[in-house]
């Protein structure tokens, strides 16, 4: 497994990650909603890679294909995570766990003191995901896709 800075080669990859986990993991949402949602937030123009604070990470497997990726923005003393997915063939083999700790180091140059991640309330193995790395849940909110509005579990973890 080799964990490395994304780069404008990789959006395609990261789409069809993108693709494959929300239609397994969002039972909840249309099919079509999630292909259109995917294609809207998962492209070099919603993932700047060179902006300011923004790290893009993506994981490969060791035939060099990409099977997870995450996207997080440092500001002030926050970081958010905005996305982390790992295929569903390599979830439970520690990728996503090795994808997080790549990512805290990469937002400690930030000098930020805590980490956020937001995901569906109904996700609940994202909920476990989180929790075992030592987010707690800290606050809800609402994301709105195509004019529907969905609950969303706020995670914090304090450096």
């Amino acid at each position: 497994m080799n964990i490395r800075p994304a780069d404008d080669d990789d959006f395609d990859a990261i789409k069809a990650v993108a693709r494959v986990t929300w239609h397994d993991t969002y039972d909840e949402l249309d099919e079509e909603l999630i292909d259109r949602t995917v294609d809207d937030w998962y492209t070099d123009d919603s993932m700047p890679l060179e902006a300011p604070g923004t790290v893009v990470l993506v994981v490969e497997d060791e035939r060099g294909e990409i099977v997870g990726f995450t996207h997080a923005v440092a500001q002030g003393d926050t970081a958010d995570i905005l996305r982390m997915y790992v295929e569903p063939d390599a979830q439970g083999e520690g990728v996503g766990t090795d994808l997080h700790e790549r990512l805290v180091e990469q937002l400690e140059a930030y000098d930020v003191d805590r980490i956020r991640s937001f995901d569906f309330a109904f996700n609940d193995a994202s909920r476990r995901f989180y929790e075992g790395l030592g987010f707690e849940q800290t606050d809800t909110g609402e994301v709105t896709i195509e004019g529907s509005t969905y609950d969303e579990a706020v995670y914090t973890l304090e450096l």
